[in-house]
């Protein structure tokens, strides 16, 4: 925690997320050269620095750098487009397994009472990145809301970003292994 400031209450505990500034700034939108960052995650491969934890040849799966839950995870096509309508039927199911697995892997990780699943199309709708689609799923727990992303646009996260990836990405390592076995069809990028 940090910095204690004084209320009629008593003390109240300051909270720092030195990791939202990117946010803030809206560095999370674009690569710097105005392309599209989910574009550029796609093409980047499994990488820890990137957040990449799988991925097959029509959808990745990567954790949300500025997550509202510990696990908060996106499964993104390749194809870029921001809408249903403009993506291909076999990616969109794609999209409907693999958020089936990841489904299963946090529950085998953090054991939610619930999930949110969801996709946002358009800004209206939320969509932070509008013209690339792409799936969150998030883990919820009995208890878990509180009115810090309401009031403060502070989330609470009891776990680092790199210490998620570390904990989820081998159960995507068998989830690989698994594609293969179940469906030799399929190919995955290395």
């Amino acid at each position: 925690m940090g910095k204690k400031s004084g209320s009629e209450e008593g003390p109240l505990e300051s909270l720092s997320a030195p990791w939202r500034m990117r946010y803030i700034k809206g560095e999370s939108r674009t690569t710097g050269d105005g392309g599209c960052i989910l574009c550029d995650l796609s093409r980047a491969g499994v990488r820890r620095d990137r957040l990449v934890l799988y991925r097959t040849t029509l959808c990745y799966i990567v954790l949300n750098a500025f997550p509202y839950t510990s696990g908060h995870l996106m499964v993104v096509p390749h194809a870029h487009g921001g809408t249903l309508a403009s993506q291909n039927p076999e990616g969109l199911r794609e999209i409907m397994d693999l958020l089936g697995a990841c489904e299963k892997i946090l529950e085998k990780e953090y054991n939610p009472s619930g999930y949110n699943i969801g996709i946002n199309v358009g800004k209206s709708a939320g969509a932070g990145i509008q013209d690339h689609l792409h799936a969150h799923i998030l883990p919820r727990w009995e208890g878990d809301t509180n009115f810090m992303t309401t009031i403060h646009e502070v989330r609470v996260l009891p776990e680092e970003l790199l210490a998620t990836y570390d904990r989820l990405f081998p159960h995507f390592l068998c989830l690989e292994e698994g594609m293969k076995a179940d469906h030799p069809s399929r190919k995955s990028f290395p």
